[in-house]
């Protein structure tokens, strides 16, 4: 494969910076789509910027050299400022970052400046290999980028080499050049994909149900997770139709699962909800919320047998049963899209759930969602 050229490089990323479409580039200069991707994402889609080059819009050496001098004559930071045209913001960041009022150097200063200006820079994950051992260990527990940057937090209170923010972790599985950990690590991720990119989601097409309580006659107590006892539900659709139920509690966010190898039938989901029910003790059962789907068609009989109250989202409004869409997401690392639901056992389920239900979460202040419910039984 012939490279590009250092000219070549250059009109990429001028066409780029413009707005230009990778795949309007490849055209104009004649190169695959890939080549073009391959040089934008080997330095996280932003203009390298090497020893030689400088931006105008920077401090140069001799503005430094003037800021030295006005230092050294007592000057204010505006006085200097107003004298080079530069915001009194701008020396005053300068300053500050190189050594203060009393220690500015010129020379010094501008040599630390271009050495931070450099692009791309090394990773962190790089070349910490505790910190690298820490975050691959958890990322294969299945562990979001987030929650692992949140418990690093709390369980290295004292050491500021094993902090990393989620935003690097991301890097270092997407960005060439900054890929520090395992490249097979990001089907960890609960996305399941090696590249960050939208994805639209089809309308739904759902009947209509009898006697439906909708989700604006739900208690105020609900929305505000003020007690727990209130659910949110939902099916994961497998290959041929295949399903099963999810459930998950909105105070504590702890998951329940159940099978459903007859099918999605209303009746059939009745049952599976009627037996998950009497798993858990009468006084965590108070609500259930769900979407339009006919698989709910038998809701008056299932709050007769259990004493649940059913209520129903608007349609198309995923949003108003949020906590269950984002586990839903989180389950298909399990259970990947074309998965045969119907060969997965009670047993496989709870498994799923158990692991769930032992990460930390970020919304209960680091708890497990086990430990949040426990407070409830004690």
């Amino acid at each position: 494969m012939v490279r590009l050229s250092e000219l070549e490089k250059a009109e990429v990323w001028d066409r780029f910076e413009a707005g230009e479409s990778q795949r309007s580039i490849s055209r104009r200069l004649g190169r695959s789509p890939s080549t073009i991707r391959t040089l934008l994402l080997g330095s996280g889609f932003r203009r390298p910027v090497s020893g030689a080059e400088w931006s105008t819009l920077r401090l140069s050496l001799i503005e430094r050299e003037e800021i030295s001098r006005g230092l050294a004559a007592g000057e204010s930071l505006r006085c200097v400022a107003s004298r080079l045209g530069r915001a009194a913001s701008t020396v005053s960041r300068e300053v500050a970052a190189n050594g203060g009022r009393h220690s500015y150097r010129a020379t010094s200063a501008h040599r630390a400046s271009r050495h931070r200006a450099r692009r791309p820079k090394p990773a962190k994950l790089g070349f910490n290999h505790q910190l690298r051992e820490v975050v691959e260990e958890k990322l294969e527990l299945w562990w979001s980028p987030r929650q692992i940057s949140d418990w690093l937090t709390e369980a290295y209170p004292d050491s500021q080499e094993m902090r990393v923010s989620h935003e690097t972790i991301y890097q270092s599985l997407f960005i060439q050049g900054k890929g520090s950990l395992r490249k097979e690590l990001w089907r960890c991720l609960r996305s399941g994909r090696a590249t960050r990119r939208p994805q639209g989601r089809p309308a739904s097409t759902k009947g209509q149900i009898r006697d439906m309580v909708m989700i604006s006659e739900r208690p105020a107590e609900v929305e505000d997770r003020a007690v727990p006892g209130h659910w949110e539900g939902d099916l994961i659709i497998g290959k041929n139709q295949t399903a099963i139920g999810t459930l998950v509690e909105r105070w504590s966010r702890y998951v329940m699962l159940f099978p459903l190898p007859d099918g999605k039938t209303a009746e059939a989901v009745r049952d599976a909800l009627t037996a998950t029910v009497q798993r858990l003790p009468d006084h965590l059962w108070q609500s259930l919320t769900w979407d339009q789907g006919k698989e709910m068609a038998q809701h008056v009989q299932f709050s007769i047998d259990t004493g649940v109250d059913v209520y129903f989202c608007d349609p198309k409004s995923p949003w108003q049963r949020g906590t269950n869409e984002n586990t839903n997401g989180l389950l298909r690392q399990y259970f990947p899209k074309g998965t045969d639901m119907s060969r997965l056992t009670q047993e496989d389920l709870d498994q799923a759930a158990y692991s769930l239900n032992t990460r930390p979460r970020q919304t209960l202040g680091g708890m497990t969602p086990s430990d949040k419910l426990a407070e409830t039984l004690q």
